[in-house]
């Protein structure tokens, strides 16, 4: 099995977070917007589209903000991970003005059961993964420096 590169959507209005809902056995998760990119797309097009299949936007891509890898054999979850290596591209993002019905799209991920804003001064509090990013979100926002390249975490 090969590398995934994948793009995500780091969308902050109003001191809330814009993510993914999606539930298992232990309860509700969070997700990034976003997802693989296919054959042929840059990575620009790739988060264009999965922000309209999955959470029903069209969206201005800012600046490259974090890169990661999930090397899934290294991760909490390797017994059904462990082939997976995953290299994930963050890009800051603003929902362009038009845009009204926020919610699942058109071809939402699979067991999608929403869309949510998360209040950043709770953020720590919610499943979101990569968990590791909850931090680096809350720093960039600060305006800490931060390194783009964060390495092989969850």
């Amino acid at each position: 099995m090969g590398i995934r590169n994948s793009a995500k959507a780091v969308i902050v209005q109003d001191d809330k977070l814009l993510a993914i809902k999606k539930q298992d056995k232990d309860g509700y998760y969070f997700l990034l917007p976003g997802g693989g990119q296919e054959h042929g797309e840059n990575l620009h097009q790739t988060l264009q589209r999965e922000c309209i299949e999955g959470i029903n936007v069209d969206i201005e891509i800012a600046d490259l903000i974090f890169i990661r890898e999930y090397i899934g054999k290294n991760h909490e979850h390797f017994e059904f991970d462990s082939e997976v290596h995953q290299t994930e591209y963050m890009f800051l993002c603003k929902i362009k003005e038009e845009n009204k019905e926020i919610g699942n799209g058109i071809v939402p991920d699979d067991g999608q059961i929403g869309v949510e804003w998360l209040p950043l001064s709770e953020f720590l509090n919610y499943r979101l993964y990569p968990q590791t990013v909850r931090k680096y979100i809350i720093d960039y926002i600060a305006g800490k420096d931060l390194p783009v390249y964060l390495g092989d975490i969850n």
